[in-house]
């Protein structure tokens, strides 16, 4: 599915996190998983800027849709007023079934209570109307150990959406607050070891 078909069917799509909170290791995970494991460079989609591309060592893991909001307020800039990103808000979706959540840090949170959070390496605009493709470390990890807790690199890709507006911030709108729809596809790496013979790379 497109980020652009996902956000036109957020309201289908939200599912409720804490109903898949408990079930992490059931048969329908199992049989995720191991659709997972058969990720190839088709995965990737076309024209991922070189500079995204993580570090030769890493492998592509597992892959993650995004649907929610970008956060901003209206701020103070050297230029005069801006719209500031505060944090992102949104649902992390697998074959559409919500696995976990993306909020402030940036922090990915997987079902099975195992974060990890990201520090930004580089970025690139592909499009105007949307927020840049990222690549980006892990700058640490949290929780339960799980999904999340061997991940060591994170690309932001296929975006739409999520740019702050144009108007609207000013003096008399100062602490003033808008969330913008955004989508996004999550890709999520690990250091590969000896015995993984694939190492897929977008970008790279």
């Amino acid at each position: 599915m497109s980020p652009s078909m996902r956000l036109a069917t957020t309201a289908v799509l939200a599912l409720s996190f804490a109903a898949f909170a408990t079930d992490g290791a059931d048969a329908g995970e199992a049989e995720v998983d191991s659709v997972q494991s058969a990720i190839s460079g088709d995965t990737c989609p076309a024209g991922v800027p070189p500079e995204l591309a993580p570090a030769p060592d890493q492998h592509l893991a597992f892959v993650l849709s995004a649907t929610g909001v970008q956060k901003y307020t209206c701020a103070a800039a050297a230029t005069g007023f801006a719209w500031t990103l505060v944090a992102p808000d949104a649902k992390l979706f697998r074959n559409d079934r919500q696995v976990g959540t993306h909020h402030a840090g940036p922090t990915w949170a997987y079902r099975d209570g195992s974060t990890v959070v990201g520090a930004r390496v580089a970025g690139a605009t592909l499009q105007p109307t949307a927020v840049p493709w990222l690549l980006l470390t892990a700058a640490s990890h949290g929780g339960e150990n799980g999904k999340m807790t061997a991940v060591s690199s994170i690309q932001r890709l296929s975006t739409t959406g999520g740019v702050a507006p144009a108007t609207g911030c000013d003096a008399d709108h100062v602490g003033a607050a808008v969330d913008v729809p955004y989508a996004a596809d999550y890709f999520f790496y690990t250091t590969r070891t000896k015995h993984q013979q694939r190492n897929v790379r977008c970008g790279g």
